[in-house]
């Protein structure tokens, strides 16, 4: 992961999403509108209680006009528990038909005591780099 990709956080009910999305350029093939991106997230449970995730929904936006929402159970088959100041990381992509988008979003989760919640995914930017603005 280049060292000077950016990041984006938001902080919800003791839960810190930390995303930082990377271009692969190696994957994509920007003349057949496939422009391939990897994204790093790190969830840490930063408040005095355990919490399990339980969904996600992502809201995908590209630049074309495109909007997808992708939503299911746990993050990369996986439905952590993360106790006082564990963290869960993990790592997914995907495509997008311009070099521009964003995305952001929700994870549900559930508290010990059964009260449920959602923690926001911030927005964060897909940028194609030295692709950018190439499909005007």
């Amino acid at each position: 992961m280049p060292a000077n990709s950016p990041f984006f956080y938001r902080l919800t009910d003791g839960i810190r999403v930390t995303v930082r999305p990377v271009f692969l350029p190696e994957q994509s093939i920007p003349e057949q509108q496939q422009f391939v991106f990897a994204y790093f997230v790190r969830i840490e449970n930063v408040s005095g209680q355990s919490v399990q995730l339980l969904s996600r929904r992502w809201r995908i936006h590209d630049s074309i006009g495109e909007d997808t929402e992708v939503a299911g159970d746990g993050v990369v088959g996986e439905q952590p528990l993360l106790i006082p100041g564990a963290v869960h990381e993990y790592q997914s992509f995907c495509v997008l038909k311009s070099a521009n988008g964003h995305m952001e979003g929700e994870y549900r989760f559930v508290r010990a005591d059964s009260t449920r919640f959602d923690a926001a995914i911030p927005r964060f930017t897909l940028a194609a780099g030295e692709w950018q603005g190439s499909s005007n």
